[in-house]
């Protein structure tokens, strides 16, 4: 094969292929979710100001999870089974808090995995490196049991978000303009 066609082959074969973490970011994240992570401030507080018209006890329940400390990940291994629940915040409604479902955390050499495992709306997909307090959540959103898109396959499936841990044992992902229902999705995650 000349070195042409070969470049040419492999391009297309990256293109098939899913994202794997490479310890660079940059080169996997869509343009649309680089814009999503560039206006995360902006999207989050207008969010959270939608969320004050929602059920006094869940904005309660809201408060006290973005009330807690960030604390570093480097002393901290994820892996392992999570109880997990979505907060959906702003845009049809105010604020809804679900119940609780199984997620699991897997390294696979390259880096930490999540999935989401029970529940109709599910997720999956990989974490990079953002500083010592903050993580970037690259993954796909599936329903049931349908077979998740690789990241990078649409905007319908591709999901961004930024990592916090918060304690030992508790931590989340918040996913700024998602594309369905919300202005912001938490997963908050604890054992």
């Amino acid at each position: 094969m000349t070195p042409r066609l070969l470049i040419a082959a492999l391009g297309l074969l990256c293109l098939v292929l899913p994202a794997h973490a490479d310890g660079d970011v940059q080169k996997i994240i869509t343009p649309a979710d680089k814009v999503r992570l560039d206006k995360y401030g902006e999207t989050r507080k207008a969010a959270l100001e939608e969320a004050k018209a929602g059920d006094p006890a869940e904005l309660s329940e809201l408060n006290a999870l973005l009330a807690k400390p960030i604390v570093a990940f480097s002393d901290k291994d994820l892996t392992g089974n999570w109880q997990c629940r979505t907060i959906k915040v702003g845009n049809i409604n105010p604020l809804v808090i679900y119940g609780w479902f199984k997620c699991k955390v897997t390294d696979d050499g390259a880096g930490w995995q999540l999935e989401k495992i029970s529940g109709s709306q599910r997720t999956k997909g990989r974490f990079f490196d953002d500083g010592e307090k903050r993580a970037i959540y690259l993954g796909t959103g599936y329903v049931n049991e349908n077979k998740p898109k690789p990241y990078g396959k649409g905007p319908e499936s591709d999901m961004v978000g930024y990592a916090f841990r918060t304690g030992a044992n508790e931590w989340r992902i918040e996913f700024p303009a998602p594309y369905y229902e919300s202005n912001l999705d938490i997963i908050e995650f604890k054992r």
